[in-house]
């Protein structure tokens, strides 16, 4: 509005009204359009913050790292698995005990740099490798087996529950790297004294042995924490709990924080600002557990091996607005949009989507929610909707893992559809 009425000015050609025009608006017509205009964006800034939204503070982000390159003190990110950092031993006897029994034993864990679908047939073949064991006695030859480790996806589930008790809204975490660890299993080895030292093991993965990675660890940016009361524990409103504070004005108040204790030990909590409030039938203070979703800040990472993914969604009025409500538009546009609002969604594009009978082809995508289990719904009748995705950048090892993610996300709001994905 400014620069118009200058403009306005500048096209008098009388100088003098000009001036004396000038004199006016430049009094009391500029100011009062800067009030408005002020006022305006301080009318919108409010509607926004209206509509609060704790979600950002909940944002996963996942990597990998070797054990020799993590950083103790890092502040962002941190082991899955915190015991994941200490050292690997055999127990002979236990290995004998087991082989005895024509069981197999679980050696280690390592890492499988390929496609999903690629681990997925492998694992289904139950393939034995060939490979030596070297004691303090000698050389034995083995053979080893390979199946999924479920370590990190239980980890997942045990969050997924987490926030089921902290009155949070699920959203699916985007971690490919917890699907493609695999454990090593020993399934045939001569007899060997128990009093021998086991001083090496090797296998061959034959066509995968490029894509066996080890001493690999997957990193998030989830502390665990133990915190005290600040005070005592002062009656509920209900006068039957009592009211537990935590502040995390030490620990910082720009991070997300979830409760970590049994279901029947608390009745609900409260957020504010720096403070998370325990509601709790326990009477007495205590040291709690929390987790700790760290606030993702780009410089405090530095370089990684590995690309760091998340499941954030890209910081929108619409998308803050959509959460909040309680019906979705179930419409090819909303589905979109739903993709559309994660970050991660900047190297895949949505291009279709198909409703059909049963699906057809090769199954590419592949459920990383199966623990939600609260789903009314009949399975035998239900329609395939099939997402068509279409790659922006290279296809890579987590290509696969990134669609099902996406489709995952749109299985928790379309549940009268089996969402299956795949490429064009």
């Amino acid at each position: 509005m400014k620069d118009i009425v200058l403009d306005r000015l500048r096209r008098i050609e009388n100088l003098e009204q000009r001036q004396l025009l000038k004199e006016i608006v430049s009094g009391v017509l500029v100011n009062l359009v800067e009030y408005q205009e002020e006022m305006n964006r301080k009318l919108e800034e409010r509607v926004f913050n209206e509509i609060e939204d704790w979600e950002d503070k909940h944002d996963i982000y996942v990597t990998l790292c070797t054990k020799e390159d993590i950083d103790p003190i890092h502040e962002c990110l941190y082991p899955m698995i915190p015991s994941d950092l200490e050292k690997k031993t055999y127990n002979s006897e236990e290995m004998l005990e087991s082989l005895k029994k024509k069981e197999a034993v679980n050696l280690f864990t390592l890492f499988l740099e390929s496609d999903s679908s690629e681990i997925r047939a492998l694992l289904n073949k139950q393939r034995y490798f060939a490979g030596h064991l070297r004691t303090t006695n000698g050389h034995y030859d083995i053979k080893v087996s390979l199946q999924q480790n479920k370590t990190y996806i239980q980890e997942i589930e045990k969050l997924y529950h987490i926030f089921q008790i902290n009155g949070l809204p699920w959203k699916t975490i985007n971690n490919p790297f917890a699907y493609k660890f695999c454990d090593v299993m020993l399934t045939h080895c001569p007899q060997f004294k128990e009093e021998e030292e086991i001083i090496e093991l090797t296998f061959d993965l034959e066509e995968f042995e490029d894509k066996k990675k080890l001493d690999l660890i997957p990193l998030w940016n989830i502390e665990k924490l133990q915190m005290k009361n600040i005070g005592f524990p002062i009656p509920a409103i209900d006068k039957v709990n009592y009211e537990h504070v935590l502040s995390t004005r030490k620990t910082g108040i720009k991070h997300g924080y979830l409760i970590d204790v049994d279901e029947k030990s608390i009745r609900y909590i409260k957020r504010s600002e720096n403070e998370v409030t325990i509601v709790s039938p326990q009477e007495k203070s205590g040291v709690w557990n929390l987790l700790k979703i760290t606030k993702f800040e780009k410089e405090k990472v530095g370089s990684l091996e590995y690309e760091l993914l998340s499941n954030r969604r890209i910081n929108r009025f619409i998308n803050k607005y959509v959460n909040k409500q309680a019906l979705i538009v179930k419409t090819k546009g909303e589905i979109i949009r739903m993709v559309n609002s994660f970050e991660i969604s900047k190297s895949v594009e949505l291009v279709d989507v198909q409703i059909k009978d049963k699906l057809q082809g090769k199954r590419i995508s592949y459920p990383i929610n199966p623990f939600i289990s609260d789903y009314i719904s009949d399975e035998s009748n239900k329609k395939v909707m099939l997402l068509l995705f279409r790659n922006r950048g290279e296809q890579s090892f987590i290509s696969n893992d990134i669609l099902s993610f996406l489709v995952s996300e749109i299985q928790r709001y379309f549940l009268e559809y089996q969402c299956e994905g795949t490429w064009v």
